[in-house]
């Protein structure tokens, strides 16, 4: 049978001149990927350790996607999600104060080698908890639909009610480090009809016709105070995989499919669809957590496009800057960035990082804390985007990430840049310039290049 709660009741590129601060990288351990096998040490709660001590929430499945209709090109979504309790002790759902989580919602878009968010959405508040059996053995925290939900238990919100507006509160009212949030949310102006407060998608992203080959990808996140208080706080994220269906007056059809990633946020989406992206868990001190992810598509012309993205999950610092080291002589071209806008009255800037090439780096920014401190910076629950193309071959290295609230860096190790630029009497690609490369077949070009070499030289 199933029962729902309706059934119930301005820019700078000097990041680079911060004090930089060594971090290590946590790996997040193995999640349990089928319902019906979930149990309190199936999962990670943080750091690599079971979630079986205090309070645990997960998201166990999002089982199906409401779509509300479209304004001037922009429809309005919202995800049905079912928790789960993976911890040992009750977790509170008391409804009339913040001891219950909250709830935002995201979309993704992978296509040509780069995932990016295409949505966001306001957080859904919960309220009353089911005890369901649906994503393991429930040991319920009382009769009906009580203010705790039991070890093992599920609490199923259903699509249309997690797109209630009224129900709705802001990203800007949460620590999401702490799991605080202000509760009730102040200060909110009205929701506006069809999209406001909810998912928000640009049709343009989802048309088939001009997104071809495009997989797409929805994560919910559950925000618990109790939780974060626990340390279990790292699997709050899990995402799905979505299709695109028919088009009407309201807006594309999304439906989820196949399996959840049970404590996996979206950025995970990236692995589906390549063996050779890099993605690294970075917990901030004093703070919470991002994921910084690389990857390198080859281009086939001498060049290579790489990739970069990062996701907040629990970091209430945020960050305002990226930089990747290159190789001195790499040329640099196609500097790119995207991010996703937050909307419906949330105070934060949407306007675009700056980017370029500064003393041996690709940097990209924005306004420092001191000087807006509602700048673009990357929030909870969201990722931005960074690429470039550069004719050096990939290579090993680590790139940097700048903390926005404490105008410090953390350094980022083992992932994708670009190593050393090509050596033009290497002519046989081996790596070093040797005999090889004065063999019959090169002899012509080597001499060409040794003369272009000598030209230059002498026109100093």
């Amino acid at each position: 049978m199933n029962v729902s709660h309706e059934d119930v009741a301005g820019f700078n590129l000097e990041p680079h001149v911060k004090i930089r601060t060594t971090l290590g990288t946590l790996v997040l351990g193995a999640c349990a990927g089928l319902l019906g096998q979930m149990s309190a040490s199936a999962l990670p709660g943080g750091d690599g350790a079971a979630g079986g001590i205090g309070a645990d929430v997960a998201v166990c499945d999002m089982p199906s996607i409401y779509r509300w209709g479209t304004t001037s090109g922009i429809t309005g979504y919202s995800i049905g999600t079912t928790s789960v309790n993976l911890g040992d002790v009750n977790l509170e759902w008391y409804a009339n104060n913040n001891r219950h989580p909250r709830i935002p919602q995201n979309l993704f878009q992978w296509e040509d080698g780069r995932i990016k968010q295409i949505g966001q959405s306001w957080c859904k508040d919960g309220f009353c908890a089911l005890q369901l059996s649906g994503c393991g053995s429930c040991q319920p925290a009382g009769g009906g639909c009580p203010q705790l939900l039991g070890p093992g238990c599920a609490d199923p919100y259903s699509d249309s009610l997690n797109g209630d507006q009224g129900g709705l509160a802001p990203r800007s009212q949460c620590n999401a480090a702490t799991g605080w949030f202000q509760y009730p949310p102040t200060g909110l102006p009205s929701a506006a009809p069809t999209i406001g407060r909810r998912l928000q998608v640009l049709q343009a992203d989802l048309a088939p016709s001009s997104n071809p080959g495009s997989q797409y990808y929805c994560d919910s996140i559950y925000l618990h105070r109790q939780d974060a208080e626990a340390g279990n706080q790292n699997n709050n994220a899990s995402y799905k995989r979505v299709t695109v269906g028919t088009l009407n007056s309201s807006g594309y059809r999304l439906n989820t499919s196949g399996s959840t990633s049970i404590g996996k946020p979206g950025i995970y989406a990236w692995e589906d669809n390549s063996s050779s992206v890099v993605i690294r868990p970075t917990d901030i001190p004093n703070d919470g957590r991002v994921f910084v992810a690389s990857d390198v598509v080859d281009n086939g012309n001498g060049t290579f496009r790489y990739e970069y993205a990062i996701y907040n999950l629990t970091s209430d610092y945020n960050i305002n800057g990226f930089e990747v080291p290159v190789p001195a002589g790499a040329n640099i071209t196609g500097i790119g960035f995207h991010d996703t806008d937050s909307h419906s009255g949330e105070p934060y800037d949407t306007g675009d990082w700056a980017s370029g090439v500064v003393d041996g780096a690709v940097v990209w920014s924005t306004d420092e804390y001191s000087s807006n401190p509602d700048a673009n910076a990357i929030r909870w629950g969201t990722m931005y985007n960074f690429w470039f193309t550069c004719d050096a071959e990939p290579a090993e290295g680590t790139v940097v990430a700048d903390v926005f609230r404490t105008n410090s860096t953390v350094n980022v190790p083992d992932m994708i840049i670009p190593g050393a630029a090509a050596n033009p009497f290497d002519l046989n690609g081996s790596g070093c310039v040797d005999g090889a490369d004065r063999s019959e077949e090169h002899t012509s070009e080597l001499q060409s290049r040794q003369y272009l070499v000598c030209r230059l030289l002498l026109e100093k």
